[in-house]
């Protein structure tokens, strides 16, 4: 890596490299113990890395225009910092013997829309500890201790989808997990369609305080109920006695579930479609997660015969929707969607097929 060397005047010991993913369906359901089904993006975060002569590690994040330097002691001061150091720390906590570093991170998986590049980051810093230090860590463990590092270290009380996803997913076919077992399988596209993913430009502003709400409703609707979790609900009648906005909440959790597991089973795209339809419906009515912008932007996707089914993905307040369209017609719906979706004021933002990936 050319710019490894640039900043660190050598060439590194070792490379790992992540990808970001998206969410085709399974929506707020990992945190509920539930199925979900992602599928990994072309954008990747690279993670290179050498031992340092010197006590301290340093890090440099290509873009931020500055070398973080801290030892495993404490938690740098850097929020972008801490993903890199938590995963350091818990792969000590493993028994890895982790020297001081010189590490460097170049990624191209959009930040702030839900495509998660902070699972990236973790994921290929772990991948990167893993090769130089020849440690014993499955894709599952690093997944794990990814996920540890975000809840732990950055203050994020994140499922496991996201790490599951950029260690094991593929850009080819969908992951199916089950996040409580772990259970998990490939997936292929229905035949002939293909994946889009448009930025709304509407920052995520309220995507954390909104996520841990309706995550404690989650939990106090499962508290009412009786069961460990809402994965333990097997239909919609069984809500009937929670208050209506738990009940709403409730009602999208067990019914996402449902569409997941149909999902896997459609033969077509345009039933796949269908769910990933239900599905946003499901989430700007029962969960209130998505925007007025958002909304318009799925209108405008459904509308195009090119497309079988649109819906935000991520947390929503924001960032981006996702949509299964038929291959030949990407660019076609791309450009028509976003034509119309100025005309209404906004400005969107093709992510996926990063540009240059379609000709």
């Amino acid at each position: 890596m050319k710019s490894f060397e640039k900043v660190f005047g050598a060439a590194p010991q070792a490379v790992g490299e992540a990808p970001g993913r998206v969410n085709l369906l399974g929506e707020h359901t990992d945190y509920n113990d539930g199925f979900v089904l992602p599928i990994a993006i072309a954008q990747r975060t690279r993670v290179a890395m050498r031992r340092s002569k010197g006590p301290h590690f340093a890090l440099h994040a290509q873009g931020q225009g500055a070398t973080v330097r801290f030892t495993l002691d404490a938690p740098p001061v850097e929020h972008f910092a801490t993903y890199v150091f938590g995963c350091l720390r818990l792969a000590r906590d493993r028994g890895a013997r982790i020297p001081a570093l010189e590490i460097h991170v170049e990624s191209d998986v959009p930040m702030g829309v839900g495509l998660s590049s902070s699972a990236a980051l973790e994921v290929a810093t772990l991948r990167c500890l893993r090769q130089l230090l020849a440690l014993p860590f499955d894709d599952v463990l690093i997944a794990q201790l990814a996920q540890r590092a975000e809840i732990d270290y950055a203050g994020v009380n994140c499922g496991i989808m996201d790490q599951m996803a950029s260690s094991l997913a593929d850009t080819t076919r969908a992951l199916l997990l089950d996040t409580r077992s772990l259970e998990r399988r490939v997936v292929e596209l229905p035949p002939g369609s293909a994946v889009l993913v448009i930025d709304s430009g509407i920052a995520r502003s309220l995507a954390a305080s909104g996520y841990n709400q309706r995550r404690a409703e989650c939990e106090e609707a499962a508290r009412l109920l009786g069961v460990a979790s809402l994965r333990d609900v097997d239909g919609v009648e069984r809500l009937s006695g929670l208050p209506d906005l738990l009940k709403r909440r409730a009602r999208h959790v067990v019914t996402e579930n449902a569409r997941v597991t149909l999902a896997v089973a459609c033969a077509t795209a345009e039933a796949f479609g269908v769910l990933m339809n239900d599905s946003h419906a499901s989430l700007r009515d029962d969960y209130e997660v998505s925007t007025p912008e958002l909304d318009k932007l799925v209108t405008l996707l459904q509308a195009q015969a090119g497309v079988y089914g649109a819906r935000l993905t991520g947390a929503g307040f924001g960032g981006a929707c996702v949509a299964l369209c038929r291959d030949q017609a990407l660019e076609q719906v791309a450009a028509t969607v976003l034509e119309h979706y100025r005309a209404a004021g906004q400005i969107g933002t093709v992510l996926v097929p990063p540009r240059g990936a379609h000709s």
